[in-house]
């Protein structure tokens, strides 16, 4: 498998910070539901194909590269998230809610009420 390491190269950076390789791994089709879907438990195979509605061949990948990133870990009985995948799942719940405070500030108009940029 190959999965955006840091350092070298990766979608949108020629550098490969961190940041960088992590937010390449998350863009990546089915990654962030593979996570958010671990977060409450340890999953097998085809429940968390259900789960995450995808197909097992994305769901194969993903978890091959989630794997080799250290996020995910297969247990006796099934996919869990590793330390570093609940810590990296804690950061993206404060992330959840602004999306979700954003999304309602967008519903209720605010883009229309801002003033123009400066020129």
């Amino acid at each position: 498998m190959i999965f955006p390491k840091p350092g070298g190269p990766v979608r949108g950076s020629k550098t490969g910070r961190p940041v960088m390789a992590l937010l390449d791994l998350l863009g990546r089709r089915m990654c962030l539901r593979i996570l958010w879907e671990l977060q409450e438990a340890t999953l097998r195979f085809r429940p968390l194909q259900e789960a995450a509605e995808t197909n097992p061949n994305v769901l194969n990948t993903r978890l091959g590269e989630l794997r080799e990133a250290g996020l995910v870990a297969l247990a006796p009985d099934g996919y869990q998230l590793t330390s570093a995948g609940r810590d990296l799942a804690a950061l993206l719940l404060p992330l959840n809610r602004w999306a979700d405070d954003w999304a309602d500030d967008w519903a209720e108009g605010w883009a229309e009420t801002l003033p123009p940029p400066p020129s």
